[in-house]
């Protein structure tokens, strides 16, 4: 028989063709400065396939809207390509987890001499004279585990859980990176709108000062009013150079959420609306259903599912591993001598309790994290739901204090050309009034602001029950009143 060393060929032969080739892949500058391919953008977001963020007709020659904003920064995003990736990772775990082990082939030879062997001389025993007729000794064995055998099942169970676990939380993300966009783009039009109110304002008062600097000359006016009309102008443009910075640098975070460059400017669709009021339903109606659309609790439940089916394979490895095959040897007496092979550990010191041990205090990791999450974001629900109540009353406080200060002005202006005012309470009244209007515009984007986030926190598309901003008025609107 020469079960051994047919073994052998054949084991060589099957693995030649199996080996998997290797290709590299170069890091170069090309690779990271991929340009945005806007057609694919508007394919890929008509199928796009999201736990929680629909397929939208993409339309960037109009502006790009909130929701437009929040789908092109889950296609394009560059983070999100390698939070990407750990999904193959994934599928190479369950696929790892299936596969069952080689079996162990093992092969020596044994060629008989005269004279002293090495080993000899270490132990101090001479070799004796070769026996006439002997030939070479040669054997091997076949061994496979089945260990692997015991536990697979547990494995695989864990592993596809965890996949499903990776899906959601990268989800979960994509949901984090979305609803950031959308939020920078409110941003962005808010900083805007407060931008032009800074720039109406300056430029008002560049052109009085420029005016009134000629009448002061002419003897018409004094040094106190021009000094007035002077401290004005230099606070509102200081107050524009400001919203001016802050406008460049919403756009820069807003195009890095986009995968844009930094020197790109995508328009805003000019139809999009501050939220001047929003009146949410009850706490039991955001909190009915949490944990089956939170992303997040749902990826957790799945990592508790696959570190359950984790313990469950630790515990069974606690059995001692058998591994069970055929040997075949041929002596010196040139007899082959065939049969069965068993090696079994014996469990007398590890019994694989330091990875039960393990494996189980992660699993109440895991438990005590999930309804820390849950617990931890039921109030934050009923904090938003506090801060929108609150929000609601300081908007409404604050547009029914701006047709006062309007009137204010209007008065102040009248009563200046008959000179019965002066120009310092006008400029005091007319910054009022810009002053005003950035403030409800900045409540209305703190009330969006906390709207986006409770959409995030509950895990809703969009929820219902916005009511549309009034009309906002430039100052020079406001002075033709």
């Amino acid at each position: 028989m020469f079960l051994a060393p047919v073994l052998l060929g054949m084991t060589l032969w099957l693995l030649l063709p199996a080996c998997t080739r290797y290709h590299g892949l170069p890091l170069s500058p090309e690779a990271a400065g991929e340009t945005l391919n806007m057609t694919r953008i508007r394919i890929a977001a008509q199928d796009i396939s999201h736990p929680i963020l629909k397929p939208l007709d993409f339309d960037d020659r109009d502006g790009l809207s909130p929701d437009e904003a929040a789908v092109l920064a889950v296609l394009a995003n560059p983070g999100l390509r390698a939070v990407r990736d750990q999904r193959a990772i994934a599928a190479g775990q369950v696929l790892q987890a299936g596969i069952l082990p080689n079996p162990r082939l093992t092969y020596f030879l044994s060629i008989p001499i005269g004279g002293i062997s090495p080993f000899g001389l270490l132990s101090g025993v001479p070799a004796g004279p070769v026996p006439l007729g002997t030939v070479t000794e040669f054997g091997g064995s076949l061994m496979w585990d089945l260990q692997t055998l015991i536990n697979r099942g547990a494995r695989v169970k864990a592993a596809e859980a965890r996949a499903q676990a990776v899906d959601l939380d990268i989800a979960w993300q994509e949901w984090q990176v979305a609803q950031a966009a959308k939020l920078a783009a409110y941003r962005l039009l808010t900083l805007r709108y407060q931008a032009q109110l800074a720039t109406d304002l300056s430029d008002f008062l560049t052109t009085n000062v420029t005016q009134m600097r000629r009448a002061m000359q002419r003897g018409i006016l004094t040094g106190l009013e021009l000094s007035a009309a002077e401290t004005a102008h230099n606070n509102a443009r200081t107050n524009r150079l400001e919203f001016e910075k802050q406008v460049r640098q919403q756009q820069i975070a807003f195009n890095r959420l986009l995968g844009l460059p930094p020197d790109i400017v995508l328009p805003l669709e000019h139809s999009i609306e501050l939220p001047a009021q929003f009146i949410p339903p009850p706490l039991e109606w955001f909190v009915n259903g949490l944990e089956d659309r939170r992303l997040d609790l749902v990826a957790l439940r799945q990592g508790y599912a696959s570190q359950e089916a984790t313990v469950r394979a630790a515990i069974l490895n606690q059995f001692s591993n058998i591994a069970v095959g055929l040997y075949d040897v041929r002596d010196l007496g040139d007899f082959y001598r065939p049969g069965p092979q068993i090696a079994w550990d014996l469990p007398i010191f590890n019994r694989n309790q330091g990875n039960i041990a393990i494996e189980l205090a992660t699993r109440q990791k895991l438990f005590d994290e999930y309804t820390n999450r849950v617990f931890q974001t039921r109030n934050d629900i009923a904090r938003l739901l506090v801060t929108i109540h609150w929000l609601n009353e300081q908007v409404a406080t604050a547009q029914a204090g701006k047709p006062i200060i309007e009137k204010l002005v209007v008065t102040l202006r009248e009563a200046l050309r008959q000179g019965q005012a002066t120009v310092v309470l006008y400029y005091n009244a007319l910054i009022s009034l810009t002053a005003q209007q950035i403030h409800i515009l900045t409540y209305q984007q703190q009330l969006i602001d906390t709207l986006i986030t409770l959409e995030l926190e509950t895990g809703y598309y969009r929820i219902q029950g916005l009511q549309p901003t009034p009309t906002r008025l430039s100052p020079q609107e406001h002075r033709a009143q």
